[in-house]
């Protein structure tokens, strides 16, 4: 069961590189999580290595981790830009060539073979755990953005369901430096999972474009009055008339007067 449900794990990033190659782009993927794989499961290679007859089943499953990491990388390379490439042939480099050599020459030289699987267990245990705490920059850009476009939930789930898958198995057969790592792994995808659900339905707040822009009517101006208003200096005099003559004299002595104070 911990081989069948790893080997859909291996194949849960397709759909993402299915993409990239549409796309001819990596846009916002990264390349830490393949290379850290890929040293895993060569890291777990050499442990099974070590093992009396009981780690055929993890030889088979990570020899098949590799070949399909490996094809996961090169298409990343391939489709990468400067930077993103240069910076992943670095990881790779320093992780899947000086670091695994320099592990196999520290186990082979320095420790006794009755040790060397103590020793080695204890460093897959210890970049185990490093491998299921890569998501976590994953993780910080989902809740940054609210965005799950680059944390497929089909890769989640898998992650969660071979944790716990070999988390049983190494309890079955009392390895615990194969089930201790799981126990994060395990927690860490059902939390990705939860983020998932979280932000796959988050909805950001819209705003009412076709709200009114409010007024004041308290400091408005009448444009109507304000043309109507008479301009000191400018004031016509109109002839008297019978009748109404000295009403409107007075009325425009009075309008005058205001103006002038």
């Amino acid at each position: 069961m911990g081989n069948i449900i790893s080997f859909i794990v291996f194949l849960a990033p397709v759909p993402t590189f299915v993409r990239i190659c549409k796309k001819k782009s990596i846009e916002g993927f990264q390349s830490l999580p393949y290379v850290s794989a890929l040293f895993s499961a060569t890291l777990w290679i050499y442990y099974a290595m070590q093992k009396d007859g009981s780690g055929l089943l993890l030889i088979t499953i990570n020899a098949v981790g590799c070949f399909i990491e490996t094809i996961y990388i090169v298409l990343f390379i391939t489709y990468a830009n400067k930077k993103a490439r240069i910076s992943t042939l670095k990881v790779l480099g320093l992780l899947n060539f000086l670091g695994f050599a320099a592990i196999i020459l520290v186990c082979e030289l320095l420790t006794k073979a009755s040790n060397r699987e103590k020793v080695l267990g204890g460093i897959c245990v210890g970049f185990s755990v490093c491998v299921f705490a890569a998501p976590l920059s994953i993780m910080r850009v989902v809740i940054r953005t609210r965005s799950v476009e680059f944390m497929p939930f089909s890769l989640s789930l898998f992650l969660t369901l071979s944790a716990i898958t070999w988390l049983f198995y190494g309890l079955a057969i009392k390895d615990f430096y194969v089930a201790l790592p799981n126990i994060m792994g395990a927690f860490l995808g059902a939390v990705q999972m939860i983020l998932y659900v979280i932000y796959k339905y988050y909805k950001a707040p819209k705003t009412d474009d076709t709200e009114k822009p409010k007024t004041v009517p308290d400091h408005s101006i009448d444009m109507v009055k304000l043309a109507s208003t008479p301009v000191p200096g400018e004031l016509t005099v109109h002839p008297q008339t019978h009748g109404g003559g000295d009403l409107e004299g007075q009325m425009e002595k009075k309008v005058a007067n205001q103006f002038q104070t």
